[in-house]
């Protein structure tokens, strides 16, 4: 049974903190939570343009602060999700020997809709585009646990 969730991007400042702000909105029964891979960012609230795309859609993300993934997590949570096949692998290169929790991409849950990651919008500046994409796999995933 999942009864925790980790979300995991590069900086955990734009895609891996939405997707728990939103997770928290389907699923508050669950611990939800959310981390980089990177620590540029750590310390630091979700970044503005972020925070307002997820805000306008009822999601407020403005007290979550980023912090680094580390090796603990495999044991803290029941189930570690990726926004991308890169950070996936950074996540597995962590991996403790023997451990065996599931690590998945979030666009797993998305049935149908074809995308193999969340295009990063600290990059693409398109807020709104990763939003839909976060929320349409938030509840494919919010369906399956």
């Amino acid at each position: 049974m999942t009864t925790s969730v980790l979300f995991v991007c590069l900086g955990n400042i734009c895609r891996s903190p939405t997707a728990e702000g939103v997770l928290r909105g389907l699923a508050p029964q669950l611990r939800i939570d959310s981390a980089g891979t990177g620590d540029w960012h750590i310390g630091d609230p979700p970044y503005g343009p972020m925070q307002e795309a997820a805000g306008a859609r009822g999601h407020d993300i403005s007290e979550l602060r980023a912090r680094q993934f580390e090796r603990a997590d495999f044991d803290r949570f029941d189930l570690i999700v990726a926004m991308d096949t890169k950070n996936l692998a950074a996540i597995e290169a962590q991996r403790p020997a023997g451990n065996a929790t599931p690590v998945r991409l979030l666009t797993g849950y998305a049935d149908g809709h074809g995308a193999d990651h969340v295009p990063d919008p600290y990059l693409t500046g398109d807020f709104d585009g990763a939003l839909d994409l976060i929320e349409t796999c938030a509840r494919g995933l919010a369906a399956r646990l």
